[in-house]
């Protein structure tokens, strides 16, 4: 029998718009290519994670007019949300508008900061995220405090902290979605890039998706891989989804279809889709009369930092617990935006040698041992160039970096600032496109169906029972993690969908 619903993907879209419509009496199949992350002894191994590369998935993409490489997505229930830094920070006020950069102008969003900041706060409860008011001077209003307190610097972090207040900057505490405790209780390691396989990270898998998954009107198949989506004859609507499972191919009608396969997959998806104009794949697919799907891809420009003091041992054993937003609205001296900087988790030998091969473990171990490790996100300019296409069975990616001015103003100023926090040594290293970091922008919302794929609540222009709710839809990057922004808009759109397709 056909599901009301079908929703595709179960990371943080697609688990947070199922737990949005739970309750509503609607019979929905959610539709995961992966299966649950097992528990073993990997899972807390930095040499099995990060040097033998355990857990990434051996597809390739393709570089255009490049060579092939490995992406680094992750295909588990739960999505990439399963090794991602449980960071679920609200966009500033300020993103929702025009915004100039040094590289260009981020638009604006189809609806304000005002508008949107209930579904902040109540995404904010479902992933249950610690976090604290009034000591990031950005922070957005909010109408509803955190309901858990931070997750508590250590030692050699509160140190760092009183260091950069010292320089009259403003470290504040990241808002995570982490209970601490639980997650120690299966190893002392850090979470970020860690995959989850226990309570202790509030990931989409252990956050919304069991909420939803309570309502006996939800069902989750694992291993469907969705290979395209069917339109009607006159192309209004989606007429079909037909997927792969164990080698069979299986055809689903619902009356509703919810894309959330994340920003490159379900762009894949909806071009590899025939159109009903020339019923064949390899045309301009579905959702595309604007030609925008797969354009305006982004990916944050970012940079690993380590601040090295070879006199002074970091003994943290999580570590990610601050951010610094000083230079997040102008360059600190009324120029123009550069972008957020918190901790990575912390690194170790191991995740070192991933990345420097030749240099003796040893040597890396010191170094690690003697670091506290950063993260440095700059905002990515949407581009119509800058785009994810398909090529037979292949992916293609042709991403165009903008903005890379404001990268190199951030690694300069902190670099400044932790050498006179006492640091001596402080050495950076910008991340590739092995490493997604939090892509999105493929398939846009926007008011205007000649420039947006899809409409304000996330509904296709062109098929009225088609909706996309994962990074695709994000107008700009920000410089922010994304995480909150998709579950609060899923909670957003989930609503919608119960007013408008539910309600009778």
């Amino acid at each position: 029998m056909n599901p009301d619903i079908v929703i595709i993907g179960s990371g943080i879209g697609g688990a947070t718009i199922a737990s949005g419509l739970a309750g509503s009496d609607a019979s929905i199949l959610i539709l995961e290519r992966g299966e649950a992350l097992p528990a073993t002894p990997h899972a807390r191994s930095t040499r099995s994670i990060f040097v033998d590369e355990h857990y990434r998935p051996k597809e390739m993409w393709r570089e255009a007019g490049g060579p092939a490489f490995n992406p680094g997505n992750y295909y588990y229930v739960g999505g990439n949300s399963k090794f991602f830094g449980a960071v679920l920070i609200r966009y500033r006020k300020e993103d929702f508008s025009e915004l100039e950069h040094f590289g260009g102008v981020s638009p604006a969003w189809p609806f304000s900061y005002d508008d949107f900041e209930p579904w902040y706060s109540k995404a904010e409860q479902l992933f249950r995220v610690r976090g604290s008011l009034g000591e990031d001077p950005t922070e957005p209003y909010h109408s509803i405090p955190y309901a858990f307190k931070p997750v508590p610097d250590e030692p050699s972090i509160a140190r760092a902290r009183a260091e950069l207040k010292g320089l009259g900057l403003h470290p504040a505490s990241l808002p995570l979605g982490v209970d601490i405790e639980a997650w120690l209780k299966d190893g002392e390691t850090g979470w970020d890039a860690f995959p989850n396989t226990g309570q202790g990270k509030v990931d989409a898998q252990t956050g919304p998706l069991a909420a939803a998954l309570a309502d006996k009107n939800i069902k989750l198949e694992t291993g469907a891989h969705v290979d395209w989506l069917e339109a009607s004859p006159d192309g209004k609507s989606i007429a079909a989804v037909h997927y792969t499972r164990n080698g069979v191919q299986k055809t689903l009608s619902p009356k509703l279809v919810i894309l959330s396969a994340g920003a490159v997959n379900s762009a894949v998806i909806l071009l590899r889709s025939p159109s009903a104009s020339n019923g064949k794949k390899g045309g301009k697919g579905l959702a595309n009369s604007s030609d925008q799907v797969g354009r305006n891809f982004m990916n944050h420009n970012s940079s690993a930092m380590l601040a090295i003091d070879p006199r002074r041992r970091n003994d943290a054993i999580y570590q990610k617990t601050l951010m610094l937003n000083d230079y997040y609205l102008s360059d600190g001296k009324g120029g123009k935006p550069l972008g957020n900087v918190q901790l990575l988790g912390k690194i170790d030998g191991n995740m070192l040698k991933a990345n420097v091969k030749l240099a003796p473990k040893f040597a890396l171990d010191f170094m690690a041992g003697h670091a506290v490790d950063w993260y440095l996100m700059c905002e990515d300019l949407p581009d119509p160039e800058s785009r994810i296409m398909v090529d037979g069975k292949e992916i293609v990616m042709q991403w165009r970096r903008s903005n890379m001015q404001s990268l190199e103003g951030l690694t300069k100023v902190m670099r400044e600032n932790f050498r006179a926090c006492g640091y001596p040594i402080v050495l950076s290293r910008p991340f590739d496109k092995r490493t997604p970091s939090h892509q999105c922008g493929t398939v846009r919302m926007g008011n205007d169906p000649a420039t947006s794929p899809l409409d304000p609540y996330c509904r296709a222009y062109d098929h009225q029972n088609l909706f996309v709710v994962d990074a695709g839809f994000l107008p700009t990057s920000a410089a922010v993690n994304p995480a909150l922004s998709i579950a609060a808009q899923a909670l957003r759109v989930a609503d919608h969908i119960r007013k408008t397709e539910l309600a009778t």
